[in-house]
């Protein structure tokens, strides 16, 4: 059975009113697709919420660092390095990374965002040691571009990279090509969305209009006891994620990592993002919400299935069934009508028979993808 390079992923995930992912406006980010105004996530929040999870912590370690502000990240890399190389050392290679000169005092204004990783600077330190004084970034430079496999091993630890990559645009910093696209969810049918009025009591005011008297009161002199009023735009429904992994691009990423390697990341991949929830709002809606349909197929394309709702799904007792119906019919068309040699498995709570292979529980499809779709 021939490998194949892509994993799609493809979830259905009913919330409960909420509001995951805001606007500049601090309304909810929202999409026209098929006509229709749908509630929509982010690829970052999906991406940002998976990175900064525990689940990721405990299966893939501590995430890249995100920053522009360079002075702080030069100390914060010093003091987890300290014990392994001096800081001249440590701010020489810094300092190599960049490009750029005088960090602590540089200004954040020019800089993009950028993710780093330890490990990284760790192998330019080993480097500027084994060289000693005659280090040289620009004889590096040329082994990198030569073979940049060594260093991507280093920086494995920092699997968010490899996985979503990074743009280098000075000093020594590679380039690293994406493995993992992710797609803005949406909602599968239009959603009209509510909105809360909300207030936030101040509990001494409260007392003290408790307090007062009756005729006090009559001459409206008592305070209501809100000290903030507010509204905040709110929503339901069913959305559909999505996200495809090229598999030999991460195995070269992570400097030439095992297919074994690459397919027992797209098991967590797959676990996370059938249950990660964005963090806006968690406190004041709790819309810790599992996916109730996932979906997986090894192609040798990658292969988005969001056309099954560009007519939107009709209400029949709720949303999530014919979303899960619309999904699978959409599946069999496109599989059959371009002839796609797929493996294809599927999660849905409570079981369900037919076509697609389905498991009744989502460790089960998670093994089934790190075997690599083979019985």
């Amino acid at each position: 059975m021939t490998d194949k390079n892509f994993v799609n992923f493809h979830i259905l995930i009913s919330h409960s009113p909420s509001c995951l992912n805001r606007d500049d406006m601090n309304m909810q980010k929202t999409a026209i697709f098929g006509g229709h105004r749908r509630v929509r996530i982010s690829s970052q929040s999906l991406k940002r919420t998976m990175r900064k999870s525990e689940y990721y912590a405990r299966h893939f370690g501590q995430p890249s660092i995100r920053t522009r502000e360079l002075g702080k990240l030069q100390q914060k890399l010093v003091e987890a390095l300290k014990d392994r190389y001096p800081e001249d050392v440590i701010v020489r290679a810094f300092v190599w990374i960049s490009g750029k000169e005088g960090l602590a005092e540089k200004s954040v204004s020019d800089i993009a965002v950028a993710p780093w990783a330890v490990e990284e600077v760790a192998w330019f330190c080993d480097k500027i040691q084994s060289a000693g004084e005659a280090a040289d970034p620009k004889i590096l430079q040329k082994q990198i571009e030569k073979d940049s496999a060594p260093l991507r091993a280093a920086m494995a630890s920092a699997l968010d990279i490899a996985l979503s990559g990074r743009m280098a645009t000075s000093g020594l910093m590679t380039n690293i090509d994406g493995t993992m696209a992710v797609a803005h969810s949406i909602t599968t049918h239009p959603v009209d969305s509510d909105i809360d009025w909300f207030t936030a009591v101040d509990d001494l005011v409260e007392e003290e209009k408790k307090q007062r008297l009756v005729g006090e009161t009559e001459k409206g002199k008592s305070e209501q006891g809100s000290a903030h009023l507010n509204t905040q735009e709110f929503s339901a429904g069913v959305f559909y994620r999505h996200a495809s992994l090229n598999i030999p691009q991460l195995q070269k990423n992570l400097g030439g990592a095992p297919r074994e390697k690459a397919l027992e990341i797209a098991r967590h991949v797959l676990h996370l993002i059938a249950t990660v929830v964005p963090t806006a709002k968690n406190q004041s809606t709790a819309p810790f919400n599992l996916a109730d349909f996932a979906m997986v197929s090894f192609s040798d394309i990658p292969v988005s299935l969001a056309n099954a709702f560009e007519k939107p799904v009709e209400e029949k007792g709720g949303y999530l069934a014919p979303s899960i119906e619309a999904l699978k019919n959409y599946w069999r068309q496109v599989h059959r009508g371009y002839g796609l040699d797929e493996r294809v498995a599927a999660f849905q709570l409570g079981g369900s028979a037919g076509e697609p292979k389905t498991f009744d529980s989502l460790p089960a499809l998670e093994e089934w993808v790190e075997k690599g779709g083979e019985e």
